[in-house]
């Protein structure tokens, strides 16, 4: 009794084809979602102490001055791996996307 063909392991005969620069650009994309979900919850914390009156007039240019250091850092990442800012909006099912849209 013979149990398939010439060396296929899986039963349907697909294999997994793994391109080096995809998986670096889908790993950067994940890395660069993460970030940026978190720079938006400190730039809403930012805004919220800005409100309140919480913050030095210093500590209110350190932290816009670093939120826009980061903000800009992204932008060089996203062009360098051709992304734009939707493509780190992962898309959640029945709960939305991950980050809100502007």
């Amino acid at each position: 009794m013979s149990t398939g063909g010439s060396g296929d392991t899986g039963g349907t005969g697909k294999r997994l084809d793994l391109e080096p620069d995809t998986i670096e650009r889908d790993l950067v994309k994940l890395v660069l979602t993460v970030v940026e979900l978190l720079r938006q919850l400190m730039e809403r914390q930012a805004v919220r102490r800005f409100d309140t009156g919480d913050l030095t007039e210093e500590q209110e240019e350190r932290i816009g001055l670093t939120l826009m250091l980061l903000e800009d850092r992204m932008a060089e990442l996203r062009d360098r791996f051709g992304l734009r800012p939707e493509d780190l909006n992962l898309d959640l099912g029945p709960l939305g996307p991950l980050l809100p849209r502007d």
